[in-house]
Order: structure tokens, then C-alpha cells, then sequence
């Protein structure tokens, strides 16, 4: 079962369980839309896979298999694409 990660990895945005603006790759590595498309050119920096959009888990599922709330900054993400 997917994390469903509370947000993105490069610029710590809050992702909520439910958005559709976030990214993640096999990793579940996890990124917002606007860093997934226009940073990272699609691709996860940590493992050169493919940044997907993320499914939505449908209310009552979530409620009883709830989010994440561990929260995975690497601030050098956008360090890390540049090089």
C-alpha cells in the first residue's frame, strides 16, 4: 500500500492525501507537480526513475489506512538535478 507521502521532497510543500499534484516514482519518492515537471524534468533525482502521478485513495479506504504524516525534505534535490 502506497505511503501517500504528506509532501514534496524538493520544495517541502504540503500534499494532501486526496490532491492530484502529486508525483512519486517506484520509490514512492514524492514530489509536487510544479517540481516534478519543471525541475526535475520528470525523472526522481534519487533513483532516475519515472515521476508518475500519484493515486488518489478513495475517503473510506483512507480512514481506515490513513496517510503518512513522516515528512522527507532533502533540500539539495535541487542541487542533486543540476548536477
Amino acid at each position: 500500500m502506497l505511503e501517500l507521502r504528506p509532501n514534496c521532497e524538493c520544495c517541502d510543500r504540503d500534499l494532501a492525501p486526496d490532491t492530484r499534484e502529486a508525483m512519486i516514482c517506484t520509490f514512492e519518492c514524492t514530489f509536487c507537480a510544479e517540481c516534478a515537471g519543471n525541475l526535475l524534468g520528470g525523472v526522481c533525482p534519487n533513483c532516475g526513475g519515472e515521476l508518475v502521478r500519484r493515486p488518489v485513495r478513495p475517503p473510506g479506504p483512507l480512514a481506515r489506512n490513513p496517510a503518512s504524516t513522516v515528512r522527507v525534505f532533502n533540500p539539495d534535490c535541487r542541487a542533486a538535478k543540476a548536477s
